[in-house]
Order: C-alpha cells, then structure tokens, then sequence
C-alpha cells in the first residue's frame, strides 16, 4: 500500500509540474504550435534517460525509482495530450505543423533518452 502512495505522489507531482511548466511555455511562445507539450516530453524524455541509467548502476530504493518513473514521469509526460494536438492540428489544416510535431517530440525525445544516459554516466564519472 505504502508504494501505492508513493507512485501516486509522484503522479500528482507530475501531473501539476506538466500543467504548470507547460502552461507557462504556451503562454510564452504565443502560437498555435503546442510548444509546452514538446517541452514537456522531450524534458521528461532527457530525465527518464538519465534516470534509467543512474537507478541501473547505484542503488536507488524501490520507492524513489518509483515515484520519479512511474508516478512522477509518467505523469508529467503527455503522449495523449501530444496526440491528441497533433490531430488538432490536422483537423485546423496545419499539415506542416502536425508533421513537425511527431518529428520533433519522436526524434528529439528518443536522442534526449540517449543524452540523459550519457548525462548519468559523466555525472557518475565526477562524483565517484
């Protein structure tokens, strides 16, 4: 019950950061393009990497890998919302910006995967 808890922390945690994080960059960028959404899942992308590895080689307990990946990433990232914009997009005739959104949020969220592995590993390098 108690790990139930902790990934239900990190949702709400999560849920709020993607609300409030990506509301602001909306506000910011004043397009029509969902800027906040491709932030939000490219940043989520970059920390779900770097989290895979820096949980692979240190000991992380069950209940924080849990709560940042499960609850609080899972939360945070918005692949409905991504989709769901996309589809907005298409339906409003902006064919471009549909096709730019899934190549931007697919391609620079798999190399920032990548980069948040490679972030852990240097980091770790340093600290040990």
């Amino acid at each position: 019950m108690r790990h139930l808890l902790v990934i239900a922390l990190g949702g709400g945690a999560g849920a709020l950061s993607r609300y409030g994080l990506s509301k602001i960059i909306n506000q910011a960028a004043g397009t029509i393009f969902p800027a906040g959404t491709l932030f939000v899942n490219l940043a989520g992308s970059f920390f779900i990497g770097f989290c895979f590895h820096l949980f692979d080689v240190t000991i992380v307990s069950s209940d924080i890998r849990s709560f940042l990946t499960i609850g609080f990433l899972g939360a945070f990232t918005t692949f409905s919302t991504y989709s769901l914009e996309t589809m907005n997009l298409i339906r409003e005739g902006e064919l471009k910006l549909s096709l730019l959104n899934v190549l931007l949020n697919n391609i620079l969220g798999f190399i920032l995967v990548i980069a948040g592995m490679v972030c852990s590993k240097f980091l770790l390098k340093i600290i040990r």
